[in-house]
């Protein structure tokens, strides 16, 4: 919804009259004309309404006011850029399709699932008639085919972020599509699409997605180097990326994120036990390079973030590192903490990285510094 404004002189007096009218009652006025009074919620100007709708806040009452009467159903489709129906618990189906009509200007649309309830029947709906949307939430569609996908691909090309976590039934051709058709994807969320997320697919991502910041490829376990390496080549932009659970890449795969991606904050390598020193050597070495000249506490106190590198590394069960190549990492990242402040560099599961520690262990004032600028991240 639109953030929520002051009400103009006329709106509010016109909101007054509603709440204390009890009919039509027509006066004459002081100037010697006519005043009608408003009599029904329906006789209510559509700015007002679309300014109670924002300080109602609840999606449920937008959808329930959708249905008042024509002028409403028409001014709120106009008015509406953000709904979320991820409380609803049974029959999200059937909503959808008898909502996509009236709300054709959505940017943002969350349909996140409890439980499995929606078929491509719905997500078809969407993209063919909310043509504006640029952030799409379908994670936990476990009943969706390629179907939606190429739906979306079809109706909503201007997506900046797509979440379709869990969504096992989709197949990389599909997605290899939808990459071609919605180039303006900034973040893609892919964990668990473990069909979907092949070699093939990231390719096409780094061909068509250059402005890709952030991607989760969680568990998606067929995903080699050959597919990161042309990630990292394609998406030079982007600023997390996740790895955790893709068993079968190597150093290659990092090394190619250290050279290529110079904005990185964010990697997650939990459970990739192929990966060794070399990877962490190329990411502390990449570290060094982009900080010369910047002390520690010149690179918390600058005025942007790509520059202060990883903020985030999770190497949990990455059992072949050893303490000096992940010192060497943390010594580069002045953002990487293993204080419980700020724990930013997970190492559970390692018991031979117990040695390593944050800057904060030698400069103890430093760690207090770091709680206080703990929400930057």
């Amino acid at each position: 919804m639109d953030s929520v404004k002051p009400l103009s002189g006329e709106l509010s007096n016109s909101f007054d009259t509603l709440m204390v009218s009890g009919g039509v009652e027509i006066r004459q006025a002081q100037n010697g004309g006519t005043e009608i009074s408003l009599t029904d919620w329906k006789d209510l100007p559509m700015e007002l309404l679309l300014r109670i709708m924002s300080i109602v806040g609840d999606d449920r009452m937008v959808i329930v006011a959708s249905g008042v009467c024509t002028g409403w159903r028409d001014a709120l489709g106009w008015g509406v850029a953000n709904l979320s129906l991820s409380w609803c618990r049974d029959h999200m189906n059937d909503l959808v399709i008898s909502l996509a009509h009236k709300f054709t200007k959505l940017q943002v649309l969350s349909l996140r699932q409890i439980k499995p309830q929606l078929e491509d029947s719905s997500v078809e709906a969407v993209a063919n008639y909310c043509h504006d949307l640029r952030e799409l939430d379908l994670s936990r569609s476990f009943r969706l085919s390629d179907r939606s996908l190429y739906a979306v691909a079809h109706g909503c090309p201007h997506l900046t972020r797509l979440n379709i976590s869990g969504c096992s039934n989709f197949n990389d051709a599909a997605l290899v599509f939808l990459s071609s058709q919605c180039k303006s994807l900034k973040c893609l969320n892919l964990c668990g699409c473990v069909r979907a997320a092949s070699d093939r697919a990231l390719q096409a991502i780094a061909c068509n997605c250059g402005q890709l910041q952030s991607l989760n490829l969680g568990w998606c376990d067929s995903i080699t180097d050959k597919g990161v390496t042309s990630l990292a080549s394609g998406c030079p932009e982007l600023r997390a990326v996740d790895l955790c659970g893709c068993v079968l890449i190597t150093d290659e795969s990092v090394v190619a994120l250290a050279n290529r991606c110079p904005h990185l904050r964010s990697l997650g390598l939990y459970y990739c036990q192929n990966i060794t020193d070399r990877a962490m050597y190329s990411l502390a070495a990449n570290g060094r390079v982009r900080s010369q000249g910047r002390g520690w506490d010149a690179a918390r106190g600058g005025g942007g973030n790509d520059w202060d590198g990883l903020a985030s590394l999770n190497i949990s069960q990455c059992t072949a590192l050893t303490p000096p190549a992940v010192q060497a990492v943390c010594d580069s990242f002045p953002a990487l903490h293993t204080c419980p402040e700020r724990h930013s560099l997970n190492i559970s599961g390692c018991l031979s990285l117990t040695s390593v520690h944050c800057a904060c262990a030698l400069h103890p004032h430093r760690a207090g510094r770091a709680i206080l600028s703990n929400h930057a991240y």
